[in-house]
């Protein structure tokens, strides 16, 4: 299999896309098509669709990486915690290799989305990264040395599913879809904004309608991305606080938000242990592109 060029495919909810990424991170090729996410078998025949797509267009036989929602149990070896619920339960590697014949690296999409931006990305020259997807959902990732840090469980980064720390009278405690209540990501996420802004308000806003009317001058949505960027300095700070990431890369719908690289970093200071904060929290260089070039960087 080719060292200079590996085959990257990202398994989304909506879509799945496949590039071509050379040892210099230039794409040589890339695919995008529907993610067919009411069959597992199906999502197994696109895979080997476009690993064959790949390969006629490369003439060789590629390395291949996958970044999927969820994480394969170590324990078990079946695919856990995705949202494209007919994956979970599944020997999700096990199958692919057999059908592809050979060895693949497959990791959480935030893993991927992490290590994309450390190795050329908007973290490129850091030690530790911590990678953040703040869109329907929460999740995170954590590289050292463009190294994904896993852990025995497989969830180092899973950063949405612990309580938002030092609670304010502002914070609307709502049940997590993962069974417990108050976890980071029924605030941060799109549609946790969007309740929480509800209760407060009375308003049903999505989370688009809340920073458009903000940008407004709307008073009500103004406060409510006021909370927004308070509830995520303290989710983060407690990242910092465990972890001390030299660069904390943001991605997802909701790191669109323009306020929030100001205004985070300028709160971060009252929750962080220390006299200062030099941890950078910054956008991601490559979008929505940073999970398929970090399913490539596996290899």
């Amino acid at each position: 299999m080719s060292a200079k060029i590996r085959l990257g495919i990202d398994l989304g909810g909506t879509k799945t896309e496949a590039v071509i990424l050379d040892s210099n991170g230039h794409i040589q090729w890339r695919e995008r098509r529907p993610t067919p996410a009411q069959s597992y078998q199906a999502i197994l025949q696109l895979i080997r669709e476009l690993s064959r797509a790949a390969e006629q267009q490369a003439g060789e036989r590629l390395a291949v990486g996958i970044g999927t929602p969820g994480a394969i149990s170590p324990r078990s070896g079946l695919l856990r915690n995705s949202n494209t619920l007919c994956m979970n339960g599944q020997p999700l590697q096990q199958d692919l290799e057999q059908i592809l014949q050979r060895p693949l690296r497959i990791a959480n999409d935030a893993n991927c989305f992490a290590l994309s931006e450390a190795v050329d990305g908007a973290a490129s020259g850091h030690d530790m990264v911590f990678g953040v997807i703040i869109g329907t959902g929460t999740g995170a990732g954590l590289v050292y040395r463009q190294q994904i840090i896993g852990g025995p469980h497989a969830i180092a980064g899973e950063w949405g599913h612990n309580f938002l720390p030092w609670p304010q009278d502002f914070d609307v405690t709502r049940d997590c879809y993962c069974g417990k209540q108050g976890c980071i990501e029924t605030f941060l996420s799109g549609p946790g904004l969007a309740a929480n802004a509800q209760v407060l308000t009375g308003k049903t806003l999505d989370s688009r309608q809340i920073v458009e009317r903000a940008g407004q001058g709307d008073a009500q949505c103004l406060q409510q991305l006021d909370h927004y960027y308070d509830q995520m300095a303290r989710a983060l700070a407690h990242v910092i606080n465990i972890i001390d990431p030299d660069a904390i890369v943001l991605g997802g719908g909701m790191s669109n938000i323009a306020g929030i690289y100001h205004e985070v970093p300028n709160r971060l200071g009252q929750y962080v242990f220390s006299d200062y904060v030099a941890t950078k929290i910054v956008a991601p260089k490559f979008g929505d592109s940073s999970g398929v070039r970090g399913a490539a960087w596996l290899w």
